[in-house]
């Protein structure tokens, strides 16, 4: 039988105790109200309904291969009074649960109390395990490489410490743009219907304020609109087509949740839109318009993040762990890539010379021994965890590990292309090309700093989800101290030779880890080339 053919109810003869069924009971007890011999507690009475274990995202297989018609698991016929006092169940997707799919059920407590179906609406198709990213995800996610350009220039149009910060301000907004959808992403298609048709929306509003990064705090002299406008009000029209689409789609969005939502992006959207306003008509001290601008971002950020920790998991779901790795991967690589772009737009222009070349080179290989160190076994062991791990209990490591600590490991690599983009401006600048030039204080810092706070943000990302590799952690963490530690030595060194020890720091530790992980990095990658893991018990 196809393992989405649908369930053909056997007479009401209950199957007999086996081996098969014992897995059952074992991996699902029964309950005192369910106890009885030869009796499967996960197998619903009520007709064409999923077993219990599936609603709850059991991963162990067995529910799957009861549902295809494994011999001695029929589920029982219908006709059964339903219990009092237990909500009776509804499949989301079709009245017939196909097998082999994660079939996401909510009770009438749950999404019908306020008159709404928990059928998927019209133009939504529900996400499915194992589904990968789609192109119109990809296409989203472009748009995120002229973000991370805008932030880094913003940064270098206002080189000092409080220039540095708006930028992390900006990116942090970007960052939360892209992680609703990141999360929508993996409860609904997005190739298909409505989803398809907002995310393309969505893609165009978010191009705009991408472009508006660069003038998010001061717009320019002439502007027919003011820069710092645009941006909060794309930011504001991101995020209501997200809470809207949300409302529609899910239908076990409460409205109570909603309005949770709603009310905190309210007052910080006001505070943002206050940061754009006020200060210019209030203050005529640029250092306190400046400082004003930057204290309601900071407080419309923390409201808005603060909002997040404390609605928890409420209405969030991680149905595919393949997707949702996968897509954090490729941010990852757009962040990645940005650094390479930065110096590749800086270096135009610039004659050829062996210092150029250099640096080049060092760029590079920097780039990719951070990637090399997110990518080669990390990765692949997050993404196991996930596996291994139920629905229910993947949304406090997606929230952690992804959504929270990917922000400081991008964080990093923005500012070290900043660092970047400073060592090859010293060549550009430098009229007879020589490599004696160097990086002042700031640059030095947010070279070596953006590197240590990447491994950092790394380690702490690899300690919340998996204890494998848990060797490796050690060589990250000493390496950090060492970037640390060499920046008064580095600020004495030309900047491009500055670069090359922070390459050749960075190669080290890649070199390191592949030696200290030995058998189990190679168990690992193994296992992911040959198709992925086996679902286990958590």
């Amino acid at each position: 039988m196809p393992l989405d053919a649908p369930l053909q109810h056997p007479p009401t003869a209950l199957p007999a105790r086996t081996a098969a069924t014992d897995h059952l009971r074992e991996e699902h007890p029964a309950s005192a109200s369910d106890a009885g011999p030869g009796r499967i507690n996960p197998v619903s009475r009520i007709r064409g309904q999923a077993p219990a274990a599936v609603r709850r995202g059991c991963c162990q297989g067995c529910c799957r291969r009861l549902s295809a018609g494994d011999p001695g698991r029929p589920p029982p016929s219908g006709g059964g009074r339903r219990r009092r006092g237990r909500p009776r169940s509804v499949i989301r997707a079709s009245s017939v649960w196909p097998a082999a799919t994660l079939c996401r059920v909510v009770s009438e407590d749950d999404g019908a109390s306020d008159g709404r179906s928990a059928r998927a609406p019209r133009g939504i198709r529900p996400l499915r395990e194992g589904v990968g990213v789609t192109s119109v995800e990809l296409f989203f996610d472009l748009v995120f490489v002229l973000g991370f350009i805008q932030v880094v220039a913003l940064m270098d149009d206002d080189f000092t410490s409080h220039g540095v910060l708006n930028g992390m301000l900006a990116l942090t907004l970007l960052w939360s743009t892209w992680s609703i959808y990141a999360w929508l992403g993996n409860s609904l298609q997005a190739r298909v219907g409505l989803i398809r048709i907002a995310l393309l929306f969505v893609t165009v509003v978010t191009l705009v304020m991408a472009v508006a990064v660069r003038q998010a705090f001061t717009g320019l002299p002439g502007a027919a609109v003011s820069g710092p406008v645009v941006f909060v009000a794309c930011f504001v029209v991101v995020r209501l087509v997200h809470l809207a689409l949300r409302w529609y789609a899910i239908p076990d969005t409460r409205p109570r949740i909603v309005l949770l939502i709603a009310a905190p992006l309210f007052v910080a959207s006001v505070l943002l839109f206050c940061a754009a306003v006020v200060p210019q008509r209030l203050f005529h001290d640029p250092w306190l318009v400046k400082a004003s601008q930057t204290g309601l971002w900071m407080l419309a950020i923390i409201i808005d993040y603060v909002r997040a920790l404390l609605l928890r998991s409420w209405g969030l779901h991680i149905i595919s762990a393949r997707h949702w790795a996968e897509r954090h991967g490729l941010i990852m690589l757009v962040a990645l890539g940005e650094s390479l772009i930065a110096v590749g737009l800086t270096s135009s222009g610039v004659p050829m010379t062996g210092s150029l070349i250099a640096a080049l080179v060092f760029a590079i290989v920097t780039a990719a021994a951070l990637g090399w160190t997110y990518f080669d076994v990390v990765a692949i062991a997050a993404e196991r965890t996930l596996i291994q791990n139920p629905v229910q209990r993947r949304v406090a490591y997606a929230r952690d590990a992804y959504s929270y600590l990917h922000l400081p490991m991008i964080a990093g690599i923005m500012l070290l292309a900043l660092g970047l983009h400073k060592v090859v401006t010293i060549i550009k600048d430098n009229e007879l090309h020589h490599s004696t030039a160097r990086l002042e204080s700031l640059g030095l810092h947010a070279l070596y700093g953006g590197a240590a706070l990447f491994l950092l943000s790394h380690a702490g990302f690899q300690l919340r989800i998996t204890r494998l590799l848990g060797r490796v952690i050690w060589p990250r963490l000493i390496t950090v101290a060492l970037l640390v530690a060499l920046i008064p030595a580095a600020g004495q060194l030309s900047a491009v030779v500055a670069l090359g020890l922070l390459a050749a720091v960075c190669a080290s530790l890649v070199i390191t880890e592949v030696l200290v992980a030995g058998g189990r990095r190679k168990e690992l990658r193994e296992a992911a080339l040959a198709g992925g893991f086996r679902p286990e018990g958590p």
